[in-house]
């Protein structure tokens, strides 16, 4: 049985769709900007293994899964645009999956309401990005948004609104672009996890600072 995540639709042709959106395709043309000194080595951690999952996430695949708990993963060779925020968070001990799971077993009526379930389902309640956002919220993690580059840091996630009902998640590295100003995003959003100067290609609808 497949299911949708990240909303159903990011196949090829969404690919295709929304790499006429990005203002500047991989990390070519970008640089490292270094840690500042006060900044924690959690946030260093989840920064470093966003950018890690380059190397080995290779594949977009929406499949539903069922998954261990807590700590359930899919093949570390694929995965959605949540599983690059879930990885990364595990790196330093949490565990969205079983965080998630907790939060909307206690409040379920708290979390959207958009797959006709009547209860958690701890395989993929995390790897949904409007649970994520509705979390992140009510851990008191939610930032404003706006349009200033400068407000979006190294380790911060931020959601977007593609069109068509269809959202995307990713994490702000610390890899910058003198081009736009701008930090890289760690995302997958069909082709594995890239590297990719698209703050601002869609309309963002939440941006968070967990650690």
């Amino acid at each position: 049985m497949k299911r949708a995540l990240c909303y159903l639709l990011l196949s090829s042709l969404l690919s295709a769709a929304v790499a006429c959106n990005r203002t500047g395709q991989g990390s070519a043309g970008a640089r490292v900007r270094p840690f500042a000194s006060n900044l924690s080595p959690t946030i260093r951690r989840v920064v470093e293994d966003a950018i890690d999952q380059t190397r080995y996430t290779v594949s977009y695949d929406p499949s539903y899964v069922k998954l261990n708990y807590p700590g359930g993963d899919v093949p570390l060779d694929r995965g959605v645009c949540s599983d690059v925020i879930v990885r990364s968070f595990r790196k330093v001990g949490v565990d969205l999956q079983k965080e998630v799971h907790e939060d909307m077993a206690s409040s379920f009526n708290a979390y959207p309401k958009k797959w006709g379930l009547a209860k958690p389902d701890a395989n993929i309640d995390h790897r949904r990005v409007p649970n994520l956002m509705t979390f992140f919220e009510r851990k008191g993690k939610a930032l404003a948004v706006t349009n200033s580059g400068a407000d979006y840091q190294p380790g911060d996630v931020v959601t977007w609104d593609l069109g068509g009902g269809i959202t995307h998640i990713g994490l702000v590295t610390n890899l910058w672009s003198d081009d736009t100003g701008n930090y890289l995003i760690a995302h997958n959003i069909g082709g594995g996890v890239r590297l990719e100067n698209v703050l601002f290609s869609w309309r963002i609808t939440g941006h968070y600072r967990y650690f």
